[in-house]
């Protein structure tokens, strides 16, 4: 359920209002507006007969009920589109189009410097890199660890970029926080809501991304888990979804982002090297995802991709990155985006 404040009404009214929705079981969200104040309450929609009640309380204008079920995620409470900014290093929304790049995994100090200079230069906004990998192999490379993470935030004091990493045991959630800047959640825990709820517990941004099963309503009630705990930094990510084609590894669902846009104010950006699993690939879904209005993109970049410990397949060269921001650039410019913060 929504309350919606009359125009003017008074700051006692409103903490009238806050007090009377908790003391119903419910924990108010406050949206304040140019005009009038809107206050979400969430919780169990078994007492929202008692919600109703409170359209006779003074300042209050009426009670509207939200039909989704996800209620943070949904454009309900506020329509305009949202900015998740990463530190003062990067951002992702309406306003900006920016490129997080990098190897599927941290492999040594060496080969991660290296790559982050390259990127940097060639135009990326911030560095991914796994420190902790869930494979499908157990016998397959699981990561570096915490030496890992060291090595990101030595790439990112060197380089000036931001630190995507992935978190996949909560019990690392202290590590992930100490060494990076962005928390990614993977498509294999995209359901994993402990998982979820412990990072919406942070104020840190996370990439989540959709798992390659999931429908676009699965990744918005995934998204409201975290945002629900009180973290309201959630960029979507759009990676590929399972299908019976076997020509690339998944189908990148571009209809995606259209999709999101008419759902959720959250930014959503496009993963084409998971997406397609083909470095060849890549360049070409890099140009339609921008164009199509994704807030940016995340690519799998590796200096000898044919000697990497994860995903070399998919992983672009140092001149082919640069050929794609190059090419990206001009359709964000094209399309009235700017390229960069």
């Amino acid at each position: 359920m929504i309350v919606v404040m009359k125009a003017g009404a008074s700051e006692e009214k409103l903490t009238k209002i806050l007090e009377e929705i908790e003391g119903i079981g419910y924990r108010p969200h406050l949206m304040r507006g140019v005009e009038r104040n809107v206050v979400g309450c969430l919780g169990d929609e078994r007492g929202k007969k008692d919600l109703e009640k409170l359209a006779v309380l003074p300042g209050v204008e009426k009670i509207v009920p939200i039909l989704s079920s996800y209620k943070l995620a949904g454009k309900d409470l506020n329509p305009k589109p949202i900015t998740v900014k990463i530190n003062d290093l990067c951002s992702f929304g309406p306003n900006s189009f920016c490129v997080i790049a990098g190897p599927c995994s941290v492999e040594s100090e060496e080969q991660l410097i290296e790559i982050a200079k390259s990127i940097k230069a060639s135009g990326a906004h911030a560095l991914r890199g796994g420190a902790f990998k869930p494979r499908s192999s157990t016998y397959s490379f699981q990561g570096m660890g915490e030496e890992g993470l060291k090595i990101l935030a030595k790439a990112r004091e060197e380089t000036g970029l931001a630190v995507v990493t992935e978190l996949i045991d909560h019990n690392d959630l202290d590590l992930i926080t100490k060494y990076a800047d962005v928390i990614q959640i993977g498509a294999r825990n995209m359901q994993n809501f402990p998982l979820l709820k412990t990072v919406g517990k942070t104020k840190m941004p996370v990439l989540l991304k959709r798992g390659m099963s999931a429908t676009i309503e699965e990744l918005l009630l995934s998204a409201e888990y975290i945002l629900a705990e009180g973290n309201p930094n959630v960029i979507l990510c759009e990676r590929g979804i399972r299908t019976f084609e076997t020509s690339t590894r998944n189908t990148l669902d571009l209809n995606a982002v259209p999709a999101l846009r008419a759902r959720t104010n959250l930014p959503v950006i496009i993963d084409p090297s998971h997406g397609t699993g083909v470095w060849k690939y890549v360049n070409p879904m890099a140009r339609a995802s921008t164009a199509v209005g994704a807030d940016g993109l995340i690519i799998e970049v590796h200096n000898t991709p044919e000697c990497a410990m994860s995903d070399g397949g998919q992983s672009l060269k140092f001149d082919t990155f640069a050929e794609l921001v190059s090419d990206v650039k001009k359709i964000a410019l094209a399309i009235d985006r700017k390229y960069g913060v």
